[in-house]
C-alpha cells in the first residue's frame, strides 16, 4: 500500500480531488458534508493499475484547523499539492508548503483545480515556482479538468518513485482516530510509517503493554500490515477513553519518552506546540548555542535524528527541527558543521555535514555492540545499520560505516569469497551489468545479504547486485551527457538493460545524485 495526504487552501477542491479519484466520500462528519467544509481528517482509497493499494488522507485547509491538518501529513512521504486555477496563492497554501518544507517532504504532485474558470497556467508556473524553493523541488503538475484518468496516471508515476519503506523497522504508529467496534472493542487508526503489526503483536501504549488482537486495512481484515500504510488496530482490552489522538503504539523497548528535547531549531516563543506524527505537544522553549531546549508537556516516544514541528500557537509561524539529544543523553557527541563552530571546540569529521568530540567512544561503543552481535548471530556477517544506529543513538545512517570500518574487518566464508571473485571479474568488464540469475545461484539469497552488509555488494533493487561504487562511477559517465538526459541514454551510457538501469536511476534520486525532472527525464545534482 501507499499514502498520500492532500494540502492545499481551504475551497480549492481537496475532497472533490479525492473523490473523483477515489468514488469515495473522505469527509466522515455531517457537519462537514453539509458545510462543504473538511475540519477533520478524512480517508479514502483506491485500488490503481500500475501500483495497487493507495490511500489518501485528506486534511483541512481552513486557518482554524492547521493542528489537524499536520496531524495528517505528519507520517505520509508523498503529497498531492491542490491549487484553484481561479485564484490567487493563498495564505493556508503557503501555512501548508511551509509545513511541508519543514517536514522535509520530498515528492509531491501538484494538481490545478477549477481549470474550467481560468487558465489554469498563470497559477501553475506561480505555484510550481514556491514549490521548487522547498525540500519538495521541482515536482510534476497536472490539471484536473483534462480528465480524471490523467491525475490518477500521475499519482501511478508520483507512487513509482517513493523510496523503499523499511518494513522489518520498529513500530511507532501515532494514532489519528479512535473508536469502538461492537463485539471488538477499541480500534485506532494511523498511517504506519515503518514496521509491520499483526494480530497477537505486543505494543506499548504510554509504558504499558497492550495485545494486538487484528489488524484491517482499506476495509478489510488482514493477516499482516507493513508500512507504509493506512492501518486499523484492533487493541485488546483497551478503553477507548484510554488512547486518543496523539498517542502512540510502539516496538517494545525501541523509543526513548523523552520529556527534555534538544533541537536545531532557533527559539520561535516561550510557549510552542511540538508537532510530530499526530501529536501536538505545549512546551517551552529555550534558546541554546545550537538550537533550542524544549521542555515538554508530557513524555513523547523520540529517536536522535527524529524530525519535528515547532509552531507558535499566537501566530501559527512553523519551523521544522531535527532532535539532537534526549533527557540530555548524548549532548553535543554528534552535532552539525555549524554547530561545531557554534559549540567552538574541535571535532572530527565522520560523514557529510556531520561531526564529532567523541569518535573513541562511539568507535569503542560501535566495536562493542558488533562483538555481542556477532557472538549472538554467528551465521550472520554484521549487525544491520538501523539497529546500530538506534544502539548508538545517532542522527543519521551514514554516521554508521565509519564507526564500523574502525572495528576489525568482516570476514566471509570462502566460498562466498570465491563466488564473489568470479562476480568481481564480471563487474571489471561491464561495473552495470547486474550477475543474471545463474550467476546469483552461485551465491544465494543469504550470501548475497551478507556481502551487501560487508560492503562488497550495492544491492539497488530486487534481484539487482552491483560493485559498490557503480553509483559514484555511473554519476561520472552520466556526467558525460547533455544535461537533462533520457532514461535511455542513461541505459546506453552505462551500456547495460532497463532490468539494471531503472533501479539505479532511481537509487541515484534517492541519493540526491540525481533529480527526476516532470518531463521523465533527469539531471545531475550540482
Amino acid at each position: 500500500m501507499h499514502v498520500i495526504a492532500t494540502a492545499g487552501h481551504v475551497d480549492h477542491g481537496k475532497s472533490t480531488l479525492v473523490r473523483l479519484i477515489t468514488g469515495m466520500e473522505p469527509d466522515r462528519w455531517e457537519a462537514e458534508q453539509r458545510r462543504g467544509l473538511t475540519i477533520d481528517l478524512g480517508f479514502a482509497w483506491a485500488e490503481l493499475p500500475r501500483v495497487g493499494e493507495v490511500a489518501f488522507v485528506d486534511v483541512p485547509g481552513h486557518e482554524r484547523f492547521v493542528p489537524n491538518m499536520l496531524a495528517g501529513v505528519g507520517s505520509v512521504p508523498a503529497v498531492l499539492f491542490v491549487v484553484a486555477a481561479d485564484a490567487p496563492w493563498m495564505p493556508q497554501a503557503e501555512e501548508h508548503l511551509l509545513a511541508l518544507d519543514a517536514l522535509g517532504v520530498a515528492h509531491g504532485l501538484l494538481v490545478i483545480t477549477r481549470a474550467d474558470l481560468a487558465d489554469p497556467e498563470p497559477v501553475r508556473a506561480a505555484a510550481l515556482a514556491r514549490i521548487a524553493r522547498t525540500s519538495l523541488g521541482v515536482v510534476p503538475s497536472v490539471v484536473a479538468n483534462d480528465g480524471v484518468a490523467g491525475v490518477r496516471s500521475a499519482i501511478e508515476d508520483l507512487v513509482a518513485g517513493l523510496p523503499e519503506p523499511d518494513v522489518g523497522g520498529d513500530v511507532r504508529l501515532w494514532v489519528d482516530r479512535s473508536f469502538t467496534v461492537a463485539g471488538a472493542g477499541t480500534v485506532v487508526t494511523g498511517t504506519l510509517q515503518a514496521g509491520t503489526v499483526r494480530p497477537g503483536d505486543e505494543l506499548l501504549l504510554r509504558g504499558s503493554p497492550v495485545r494486538v488482537r487484528g489488524v484491517h486495512a482499506l476495509g478489510r481484515s488482514r493477516d499482516q500490515v507493513s508500512a507504509v500504510a493506512r492501518v486499523g488496530v484492533n487493541l485488546r482490552g483497551v478503553e477507548r477513553g484510554d488512547i486518543a489522538r496523539g498517542d502512540a503504539l510502539l516496538t517494545p523497548d525501541a523509543w526513548w519518552d523523552a520529556r527534555v528535547v534538544d533541537v536545531t531549531a532557533p527559539v520561535l516563543a516561550r510557549q510552542v506546540v511540538l508537532h510530530i506524527g499526530s501529536a501536538a505537544v505545549p512546551a517551552r522553549a529555550h534558546a541554546l548555542p545550537t538550537g533550542s531546549r524544549i521542555i515538554l508537556s508530557r513524555p513523547v516516544p523520540l529517536r536522535v535524528g527524529d524530525r519535528v514541528l515547532l509552531r507558535n500557537p499566537g501566530n501559527h509561524d512553523i519551523v521544522g527541527a531535527t532532535v539532537l539529544d534526549l533527557d540530555r543523553l548524548n549532548r553535543s557527541s554528534v552535532f552539525t558543521n555549524s554547530q561545531r563552530k557554534a559549540l567552538g571546540r574541535p571535532a572530527r569529521l565522520i560523514a557529510g555535514e556531520w561531526y564529532t568530540d567523541q569518535w573513541d567512544s562511539l568507535a569503542a561503543q560501535a566495536a562493542a555492540e558488533l562483538a555481542r552481535w556477532r557472538a549472538d548471530h554467528p551465521l550472520e556477517v554484521g549487525l544491520p545499520t538501523e539497529t546500530l544506529r538506534r544502539k548508538l543513538r545517532l542522527p543519521d545512517a551514514d554516521l554508521v560505516a565509519p564507526l564500523v570500518a574502525q572495528a576489525q574487518p568482516l570476514s566471509l566464508p570462502a566460498a562466498v569469497v570465491a563466488a564473489l571473485a568470479a562476480l568481481t571479474e564480471d563487474f571489471a568488464l561491464n561495473p552495470f551489468a547486474a550477475p543474471d540469475t545463474a550467476r546469483q545461484r552461485q551465491l544465494g539469497t543469504r550470501e548475497i545479504a551478507a556481502a551487501v552488509r560487508a560492503g562488497r555488494l550495492l544491492k539497488i533493487a530486487e534481484g539487482v547486485v552491483l560493485p559498490p561504487d557503480a553509483p559514484q562511477r555511473a554519476v561520472d559517465l552520466l556526467a558525460g551527457l547533455s544535461q537533462p538526459f533520457t532514461t535511455s541514454q542513461a541505459r546506453q551510457a552505462l551500456n547495460t538493460s532497463r532490468r539494471v538501469a531503472l533501479p539505479l536511476l532511481a537509487f541515484l534520486d534517492r541519493a540526491g545524485l540525481t533529480t527526476r525532472l516532470p518531463d521523465d527525464t533527469r539531471e545531475l545534482r550540482k
